[in-house]
């Protein structure tokens, strides 16, 4: 078996890229860093024919060969630089049918850099919808490079395009014939001087190293002066040749696509789509429906979450109370019970908000109604400094922050991106959803107001908005002391609208349900058990006294006494104060007191921090050790609501849950986004940074929430 060869996919965002790969490499997958960037690198193994395999190479979306982000460099390199190690001997090049003349400008870049091109036309489906027409034959007549229709999702054409990528290998990897234009005729004197100096296959390549020459680590120092040298001798102006460049190559695709496509009745869509897009983008109205969208989706989550949630929560409470009765009354039974069970229970009641909350996302983006969030606050973007880009991270953090601060990547401004990445945790993730959801069901009535809002759902957008625009206020600041003076745009192709896809809106409801289940349960229950142990013993200093004085006192009045029920209940009470985790939390007890926070509070702000969820978990163990075993049939809500102070004041008030929300809100909490901003900024500063302005302001917030309600 020969050596696998070199495959790089190349395209647009959003073009089926992804798809692709997946369809030829399967499970043969891996996920690395390119050499010296935080860029991911998906690479996999395809088995082309018998006997012959290849290395794919999914590289990074981009719209044209001139890149302008971290990501955009990584796929600019690969195809222009051949000492690269990934250099591909064969590029498919993976383009949208329904968005063909955006698509094939790109494409002619890299025919035009003399690599064997494949052109894998997706989303034909789509095409057809829009009345577009496409003549594949003539297509690969007029690009001189195959063309093969396919749809991975549905492993269409995926056999045809081996067997072209099988056809090209034998023919020894052929390049195209002829330029797409004639590059060598923009800058013919300079291009030659290059060729001169650099090994490189085509007059396109040439001029790229002639614009990029500064920039581009494989040319040493003796060809940059040589270059340079031509680049003053022939007066080079690379925004003069780039300009002309693009012209041309739009006036041929426009010829092409005269030639071999056929778009019935385009207007007719285009003003179908228009008359959608007044209202859901006017300057007015496009924001009051915003709003209404956003008040829906949080109202959904209790309205349609609230019984399958009663249901998980009661069958937790009937099933301790059950195996309380028949198990012995002994610390493997009280561990099982009030360790691993309620810190199962902890997670596993907010399992059907979270399936929503995703479900209910993937609708607004499979509709196309997401980007249009992204088009209507990007005047406000810009107003605080930041790139309209900056809008999707933002909008992602309120699933995780993690894979959010990872998108900041397309963010060409290095000062933009890294305000994009400071402020983007103050977005309130789906790791917050159990904290406020349990608050504002112990808190917060529910009234309807006007008779049709419910004020659960408006309270639970008020936060979202709240971490929204604190990010926003947050981004105003930072820009008078990271001051911007690149100017930057924001381009976006806004999709069509189309109805979401039932099936993948399921999937992604079970696959969040599983990762929320396998990470983030696996931690709760994890230190559940540890706080079982923290709340079950003590110091014997302490604890062995608690013992003596509790035993006296039940050992004159009769068991079944309800004497002896009030002195059961203060012994275990006693008993959870004394313990290792009663000492921790008394001792940070008096700096979150002004929070309207008590020592139970401050231990699960503590063991939250390795995962926000943590904190219903540890509630759960703290307020179930803490219990008369007999309560333990009492629901987590039931025992949080009868929680008091020593003088017998309730310790959830309206103003308390407040103070904890806002708290939650905007305090870090979380190590996971600490470790990625240390990666994807290469250094311990900014985290640290976060770290403490943000615990500060959910400190000073808090403190403010708490005095105004109490």
């Amino acid at each position: 078996m020969q050596a696998p060869i070199n495959i790089a996919l190349v395209g647009n965002p959003n073009s089926g890229k992804s798809s692709l790969f997946n369809a030829l490499t399967g499970l043969n997958q891996k996920v690395g860093n390119f050499p010296g960037v935080t860029v991911d690198k998906k690479t996999g193994i395809a088995q082309i024919v018998s006997g012959v395999t290849a290395n794919i190479i999914d590289l990074p979306g981009t719209y044209s060969l001139y890149p302008k982000s971290a990501d955009e460099y990584v796929t600019y390199d690969v195809l222009i630089n051949q000492q690269n190690e990934d250099t591909p001997r064969l590029v498919i090049i993976v383009a949208d049918a329904s968005n063909l003349k955006r698509n094939l400008l790109f494409c002619s870049q890299i025919i035009d850099l003399k690599i064997p091109v494949i052109i894998a036309l997706t989303m034909m489906d789509i095409a057809r919808k829009k009345g577009v027409e496409i003549d594949l034959d003539g297509l690969e007549r007029e690009l001189g490079v195959p063309v093969v229709a396919i749809n991975p999702r549905k492993n269409k054409g995926v056999t045809e395009i081996k067997k072209v990528i099988d056809l090209s290998m034998r023919s020894h990897y052929s390049t195209p014939p002829r330029d797409f234009i004639n590059n060598n005729a923009l800058a013919k004197d300079v291009i030659d001087e290059v060729r001169k100096t650099v090994p490189v296959k085509s007059d396109y390549g040439a001029l790229h190293i002639a614009v990029n020459v500064d920039d581009l680590p494989f040319i040493d120092i003796t060809q940059k002066k040589a270059i340079h040298g031509a680049l003053e001798t022939y007066q080079f102006n690379k925004t003069k040749i780039q300009a002309e460049e693009i012209m041309q190559r739009y006036s041929r695709i426009k010829h092409i696509m005269k030639a071999t496509v056929v778009e019935n009745d385009p207007l007719q869509k285009q003003l179908r789509s228009e008359k959608i897009d007044d209202l859901l983008l006017h300057r007015f109205w496009g924001y009051v429906i915003l709003l209404v969208v956003m008040f829906l989706l949080f109202q959904s989550i209790f309205w349609l979450a609230s019984y399958p949630m009663d249901w998980i929560e009661g069958g937790f409470g009937a099933l301790s109370g059950w195996l309380s009765n028949i198990l012995p009354d002994n610390k493997v039974t009280d561990f099982f019970i009030n360790g691993i069970l309620a810190g199962i229970s902890g997670f596993a009641v907010f399992i059907p908000q979270i399936m929503i909350l995703f479900g209910l996302i993937t609708i607004l983006e499979d509709t196309g109604y997401m980007a249009r969030i992204s088009f209507l606050t990007d005047r406000l973007m810009r107003q605080v400094g930041l790139n309209g880009k900056s809008v999707m991270p933002l909008i992602s953090g309120v699933a995780c922050a993690v894979p959010a601060i990872m998108a900041t990547r397309t963010i060409e401004n290095k000062k933009e991106r890294l305000i994009t990445i400071m402020v983007t945790p103050l977005m309130s993730c789906s790791a917050r959803l159990p904290i406020y959801t349990m608050m504002i069901a112990l808190v917060i009535p529910d009234k309807r107001i006007f008779g049709i809002l419910g004020l659960q759902g408006l309270i639970m957008m008020g936060l979202y908005l709240l971490g929204f625009f604190m990010a926003i206020f947050i981004a105003a600041i930072m820009k008078l002391f990271v001051r911007i003076k690149e100017k930057s745009y924001f381009i976006m192709e806004l999709p069509v609208y189309r109805s979401p896809r039932w099936a993948n809106v399921g999937t992604t409801m079970v696959e969040k349900a599983k990762i929320f289940v396998k990470d983030a349960g696996k931690v709760i229950v994890v230190i559940s058990v540890i706080l079982w142990f923290l709340a079950s013993y003590g110091p014997a200093s302490r604890m062995e006294p608690v013992h003596a004085k509790y035993e006296q006192l039940l050992a004159k009045v009769p068991a079944e006494s309800p004497e002896a029920a009030v002195l059961n209940k203060e012994f275990q009470s006693a008993k959870l104060s004394n313990s290792y985790a009663g000492v921790l939390g008394h001792a940070i007890e008096p700096a979150i007191r002004p929070l309207g926070f008590d020592w139970k509070i401050g231990i699960a702000l503590i063991t939250s921090f390795a995962a926000r969820e943590v904190f219903v978990g540890t509630m759960a163990t703290l307020y179930s050790v803490g219990e008369d075993p007999d309560n333990n049939n009492a629901t987590l809500r039931e025992k949080l609501s009868s929680a008091t102070w020593p003088d017998g004041a309730p310790v959830y008030t309206l103003a308390s849950g407040l103070s904890l929300m806002i708290f939650y809100a905007f305090a870090m909490q979380c190590m996971s986004t600490m470790a990625i901003v240390k990666r994807e900024t290469k250094s311990w500063k900014y985290p640290l940074i976060q770290l403490v302005y943000m615990t500060a302001l959910a400190y000073v917030c808090s403190l403010i929430i708490f005095n105004i309600f109490k």
